[in-house]
């Protein structure tokens, strides 16, 4: 979690987070084979939250940190690992040195950054060589999400939260990095990190106040009145099997969320 005006948000998600949200392995492979993770290593988890990724990846290799301003989310993390650093810090104003790590991850969370170049300017700083590597969901992919037929308002709100993915490519060159690649991703059946399009295949999960709650589209930018009629017309969908044929209306190319890989050369 980052922007300030996201901390009592966030304090308030963080008691019961990991209920519903963990590290997915598939994510965390591809997180730590975009890193090119090494033992010897300095990483550092941008806007960790409860550290979930943070963690994995620490058991794969190098020597972790983990920044973010939500305190109560930054407790749930430090019982998880005591050998990875966490610290309560602003993405724009990273409290370390110029060339600490060797690497640096930022997932789900640039929806919460008010600009972009800021941020992308300050892991350009602390990384001596090595990748940036962000997941996230683009204005774009979100806007051709089913869930746009049952939650209209709410997922406008969401959706206009967003970076399209031109923006974050272009940000990411603006700020120094020399390289950077997109590879999408299709959400998959057995995802276990249960963000806001973990249910493209398993519907009857945004039927749950746990899993809504975990989500800050629902928990946040969703109106009571639009969640109840939009969850019952859901819930008669799924009965009818009308979902399969509302889902197949919004099938579309591009992914359902993206790998940004940005690279730093080693200086000399």
């Amino acid at each position: 979690m980052t922007d300030s005006h996201a901390v009592p948000l966030y304090d308030n998600i963080g008691v019961n987070y990991d209920a519903t949200r963990q590290a997915d392995p598939y994510l965390t492979a591809r997180l730590a084979h975009h890193l090119g993770l090494k033992d010897q290593g300095q990483y550092l988890d941008i806007a960790s939250g409860t550290g979930n990724y943070t963690t994995e990846l620490a058991k794969l290799g190098g020597c972790w940190h983990g920044l973010d301003l939500s305190s109560g989310m930054l407790r749930l993390a430090g019982r998880k690992n005591s050998q990875i650093c966490y610290l309560r810090g602003n993405s724009v104003a990273l409290p370390f040195r110029d060339l600490s790590f060797d690497g640096a991850i930022c997932t789900m969370a640039l929806h919460h950054f008010a600009r972009l170049l800021p941020v992308f300017c300050k892991a350009n700083r602390v990384l001596r060589h090595g990748r940036l590597v962000i997941f996230t969901g683009t204005r774009e992919q979100m806007a051709a999400y089913w869930l746009n037929e049952y939650f209209p308002i709410a997922m406008a709100r969401s959706t206009a939260q967003m970076p399209t993915l031109e923006s974050v490519l272009e940000a990411l060159r603006d700020t120094g990095f020399s390289s950077v690649q997109a590879e999408t991703y299709e959400v998959q059946p057995d995802l276990k990190d249960l963000f806001l399009y973990s249910g493209k295949h398993r519907p009857e999960i945004y039927l749950s106040d746990a899993v809504r709650r975990g989500i800050s589209t629902f928990s946040t930018l969703a109106d009571p009145e639009e969640l109840e009629s939009g969850c019952a017309r859901l819930q008669q969908d799924i009965d009818s099997g009308k979902i399969t044929e509302v889902a197949e209306s919004f099938r579309h190319e591009g992914g359902d969320y993206v790998f940004v890989v940005a690279s730093k050369e080693r200086l000399g």
